[in-house]
């Protein structure tokens, strides 16, 4: 708890992925790759409540022993391909004791940590009260500035309409992504709005080395490279 706020973490958890073959428990670096995001909720202090929503019961039952207290079992209208995550949340919320602000952290982000949560949330805990939700985002390794469309005719049209040319990277103003880490809301009022985005939402900023998101095996490859160099640091101190 952090100012009186009870919190509500969430990582929501299928067990399919068409991506990779049963992704959230796939090893990364020698734990399940849902384990990295358990982990880091655990060893918040400001997280009351952690609750892993799956329709899988492997993913249920290693929650269980991982120490998430509310392994929840989703319903199956709610662990489709095309299910939203936003409708994930909406039931958890719905089905759960009352909380005052939820953080949704997604599996496929291990290299978030205890200290970006607890960032965010006093960010977030702290703004202006003129701002809806927070969000998680990174740097963009490319610009949309240098981004264009291929015409049905094979010619090529900026996806930007903008009459300024860029010649060289520095001269090109920094634009961010999502990096699904982290959303945060007030419960109630995302009861309402039922979305982390608005022209009010906050943006908690993360270096790209903690931001892989991970859809691909060659996303798992780079994630663990990125451990491995990161542990090897960590040695040599």
């Amino acid at each position: 708890m952090i100012h009186n706020k009870k919190i509500l973490a969430i990582i929501p958890a299928r067990g399919g992925s068409k991506g990779v073959l049963r992704k959230n428990i796939k090893d990364l670096s020698g734990k399940p790759l849902i384990q990295w995001t358990i982990e880091a909720a655990k060893n918040s202090l400001y997280i009351d409540t952690l609750y892993v929503s799956s329709d899988d019961e492997e993913i249920l039952t290693f929650a269980a022993q991982m120490g998430s207290k509310y392994p929840l079992r989703r319903p199956d209208f709610l662990a489709q391909d095309n299910t939203s995550g936003i409708d994930v949340v909406e039931h958890i919320i719905k089905t759960v004791d009352p909380h005052d602000i939820l953080v949704l952290l997604q599996p496929t982000s291990p290299l978030r940590e205890t200290k970006n949560i607890e960032e965010a949330l006093d960010l977030f805990i702290n703004r202006d009260k003129s701002i809806d939700t927070c969000v998680s985002v990174c740097e963009s390794s490319k610009s949309p500035h240098w981004m264009y469309q291929v015409q049905a005719n094979g010619t090529v049209k900026p996806i930007l309409d903008s009459t300024k040319i860029y010649s060289c990277r520095q001269e090109i103003p920094k634009s961010y992504v999502l990096n699904g880490a982290i959303y945060i809301a007030e419960v109630e009022w995302f009861k309402k709005h039922k979305t982390f985005l608005t022209d009010n939402t906050l943006a908690y900023v993360m270096p790209a080395d903690k931001s892989i998101d991970i859809d691909t095996n060659l996303d798992f490859v780079v994630a663990e490279a990125i451990m491995n160099f990161q542990k090897s640091k960590d040695a040599q101190l």
